[in-house]
């Protein structure tokens, strides 16, 4: 058991840096499944989920190795093609190996995917994507079965601009027969960040960063270097801690025009946010203002910064509307939030926050990454000591949160206990 124990009433003052994005870093692994030899990635976090990506790898008959956060893959000729069920239940971004499986191989057996407890997040725009490539596909025991003698480009809409069907659909369409257009796609750095590692591969794809992708179908790839995206979650979150307890932080390879949005907000907060040579700061002199918060897909404000949006409107003068248009079960987390003395009432898909000076401690549970890394911030202006339970959670996404948030001045340790 993973237990963070929060001491409040400390500034966060000093620099924090950010690694690569946890999001990215995951599907840009599993793109390496689509070239025979040895690809490296660089700026990989040191988080729970790349340890369980790369033990999906190796049972994929890979062979992986972390030194100094950068992994290699080294990628077989031939490769299996079903992944365990005891490793993608813990999981949900291992569904990513879909796509390359079945690009490559013509087959991929795949578990039906774990991970956070925040919504139904079917996999039916996956399956339906890969259906109009040419794939067959067959739900038996829990598992996704998919077969195809050979992928054919074809145009795919998309209901939702989903990351992780997009992500599938570009890797299988690179090795596709003729021209693959996802049409809807979504437009996340990341998505971008794995577009850049399949150009560099040799894949041919116009259009990222934009609603539609176009996919030139080639004969193989090759293994490559490639670093990660900076983690911009990470980013956000430290730079909502910095207001929430009205500090002062330089948050060093952070991306500005990757969160245009939540830094916006900030800055309606009453923060003052300056970019820097490398990265940027924040510093929030006294309270902030309360400020409504909407989540959207990718440019709008990101659903995984939604639990520390909720913390500055618990701490701010005024009240909040935060209302959620992405994972219909993150407001989970606000009962948990409630125990902390916020005053906040959830009404379908908005939560109503009137904000209070402190909030006061008390044992809480995290649910899920980003509810987990809210309630840690929660902790940082409630009086006394916060215990924040489910801590594996955290540790899945955050590399080290509890060191980043000692060295900004914090009172925050991470236990490890057996489980009873």
């Amino acid at each position: 058991m993973d237990i963070f124990a929060v001491t409040g009433g400390a500034r966060l003052v000093g620099d924090a840096t950010v690694t690569g994005a946890k999001n990215s870093a995951l599907k840009l692994m599993a793109a390496g499944l689509l070239a025979e030899g040895t690809s490296t990635i660089h700026a990989v976090p040191d988080i729970a989920d790349v340890t369980i990506m790369g033990e999906v790898l190796r049972r994929l008959g890979c062979a992986v190795e972390s030194e100094s956060g950068s992994i290699r893959i080294g990628v077989p000729h031939h490769l299996a093609t079903e992944t365990d069920y005891d490793l993608v239940h813990r999981m949900r971004a291992a569904i990513c190996v879909l796509g390359p499986l079945l690009a490559r191989c013509g087959r991929a057996t795949v578990p039906l995917p774990g991970g956070d407890n925040i919504g139904s997040r079917g996999l039916d725009l996956h399956i339906a994507g890969l259906i109009r490539l040419g794939a067959e596909i067959r739900n038996e025991h829990g598992f996704l079965i998919a077969t195809a003698d050979a992928l054919v480009g074809a145009t795919v809409w998309l209901d939702f601009p989903s990351v992780g069907a997009t992500e599938n659909l570009l890797m299988a369409g690179v090795l596709a027969k003729g021209t693959t257009v996802i049409d809807n796609a979504a437009r996340e750095p990341e998505i971008v960040d794995l577009v850049s590692m399949l150009v560099a591969m040799g894949a041919k794809i116009d259009g990222a960063g934009t609603s539609t992708l176009e996919i030139v179908g080639v004969d193989g790839l090759q293994p490559v270097e490639h670093t990660t995206v900076p983690d911009r979650i990470v980013a956000g979150t430290l730079a909502y801690g910095a207001v929430m307890t009205g500090g002062d932080v330089h948050i060093r390879n952070g991306r500005t025009h990757h969160l245009d949005v939540p830094l916006s907000k900030l800055s309606d907060a009453g923060a003052d946010v300056t970019s820097t040579d490398g990265g940027f700061r924040i510093v929030m002199e006294g309270r902030p203002k309360a400020v409504d918060i909407v989540t959207l897909p990718y440019p709008g404000f990101p659903t995984d910064l939604q639990p520390m949006a909720v913390g500055l409107a618990a701490v701010s003068k005024g009240s909040s509307m935060i209302t959620e248009n992405v994972f219909e079960a993150r407001f989970m987390f606000v009962n948990e939030l409630a125990r902390l003395g916020a005053d906040v009432q959830v009404d379908g898909h908005h939560v109503v926050v009137r904000g209070r000076e402190r909030l006061s401690s008390a044992p809480v549970e995290a649910h899920d990454i980003r509810a987990g890394a809210g309630l840690v911030l929660a902790g940082l202006v409630a009086d006394g000591a916060t215990v924040v339970s489910g801590g594996h959670h955290i540790v899945r996404g955050y590399p080290d949160l509890a060191g980043q948030l000692r060295a900004l001045g914090a009172a925050v340790t991470l236990t490890t206990t057996p489980n009873p």
